[in-house]
């Protein structure tokens, strides 16, 4: 995980370069689609392997993927980031395969381990990583027989919004909820409900929309509908109630932005803001913030430490807050582009390097623990076959 919120950081960096034209790649995808492709399909679905990888044996009582077939798939990953960095000189064929693996061998590995554990419910998340990995193909597909992706594009970004839809809409509540029990007794989050299936469903019909029709009308009442209910999904869990306890307030914080893209996308539509708005809401704002949060709860969490906030972590929420804000208003304050542009890469940056830089230690204790339990595991008389990859 260390790895990857490096990546994260210096990524965006080197996009930061390549955009004030003090940088060339040597990709065959043109620099915005590079940039596109690193964040949503490079970055995120490293992020999304490493929560699944965490939450899947806590669903299903299986041992976690760990040692050679783990350090199988990062190894892949990393080896993807540089072929599709320098696809001119690999090739676009050679990029894309190299790339789409990691994804398939993710999906694959979550498939096997929740069929075997017959834990069927399970399977929802893992056709949402066919449908990332899908997209994958299409963006490298698009991207080099029209020479710019699009559909492939929203896509991705449409299977991002909906995992947060579904994944931190059931988190968030129960984590609210549990810690709001014990220090703050009074109003609670509303349990998942009807409300919430239809709320996902109406992003799901808003996304599907915009995907294949950006700019029809039908498509922008539907974001506005979603966005509306997305709002109201969030009101629902009494985040108000959780400012002494910035674990939790981040929580609220990241999926404030999901409706905010769906209200920023309808408002592209009629022209009241840039069409890309909704966009790096989605992306800077409720992926990237979601992210960070997520990541720094479930490694204090991993390492047995108190789920507190500590001075850095709320100087890396704070960097991650601004950053997604400031992308945001680049676009909507046009004058101040480029010093908004600066101050987004950079405080995304400070971010995810922070979060590397304070959070690796307590990563590599939870590696070297999850090796050791699992080596403990295999050579105990009693204990079941499991096989990694």
């Amino acid at each position: 995980m260390r790895a990857f919120t490096f990546y994260a950081g210096l990524a965006i960096l080197v996009w930061l370069l390549v955009f004030m034209g003090e940088l060339a790649l040597t990709t065959a995808l043109q620099a915005r689609d590079w940039h596109v492709h690193e964040m949503l399909y490079g970055f995120l679905p490293a992020v999304i392997t490493g929560f699944l990888f965490t939450a899947i044996p806590n669903r299903t009582g299986r041992l976690p993927i760990r040692g050679r077939p783990l350090m199988f798939l990062v190894a892949l990953w990393i080896t993807g980031r540089i072929c599709v960095t320098f696809s001119a000189q690999t090739g676009c064929l050679a990029a894309m395969l190299v790339d789409i693996a990691f994804l398939f061998l993710v999906a694959a590995a979550a498939a096997r381990e929740i069929v075997a554990s017959r834990k069927w419910g399970n399977l929802g998340v893992v056709t949402l990583l066919v449908m990332l990995l899908a997209g994958n193909v299409a963006f490298h597909l698009e991207a080099h027989f029209n020479e710019v992706a699009d559909v492939s594009f929203r896509a991705g970004i449409a299977v991002v919004v909906l995992l947060i839809s579904v994944i931190a809409g059931r988190i968030i509540s129960s984590f609210t909820r549990n810690w709001l029990v014990r220090k703050n007794p009074g109003r609670l989050p509303v349990p998942f409900a009807r409300f919430d299936m239809l709320t996902v469903a109406a992003g799901v019909v808003a996304l599907v929309l915009w995907i294949f029709w950006p700019a029809g009308p039908g498509t922008g009442y539907a974001l506005a509908v979603a966005g509306i209910m997305h709002l109201a999904r969030l009101g629902r869990w009494a985040g108000d109630r959780t400012m002494r306890e910035r674990l939790l307030l981040i929580l609220h914080i990241g999926y404030a932005f999901v409706p905010l893209a769906f209200l920023l996308s309808a408002g592209g539509i009629v022209r009241l803001v840039p069409p890309s708005a909704g966009i790096h809401a989605s992306m800077a704002g409720a992926a990237g913030v979601m992210t960070v949060a997520v990541m720094s709860r479930a490694t204090l969490r991993h390492n047995g430490q108190p789920l507190i906030a500590s001075i850095p972590t709320q100087l890396i929420y704070a960097s991650i807050i601004v950053a997604a804000v400031s992308r945001a208003c680049a676009l909507l304050e046009p004058a101040h582009l480029v010093v908004l542009l600066q101050i987004a890469a950079c405080t995304w940056a400070a971010a995810f390097l922070g979060f590397a830089i304070c959070y690796g230690p307590a990563l590599d204790r939870i590696q070297q623990t999850g090796d050791t339990a699992s080596r403990n595991r295999m050579t105990a008389p009693s204990a079941p076959s499991t096989a990694g990859l």
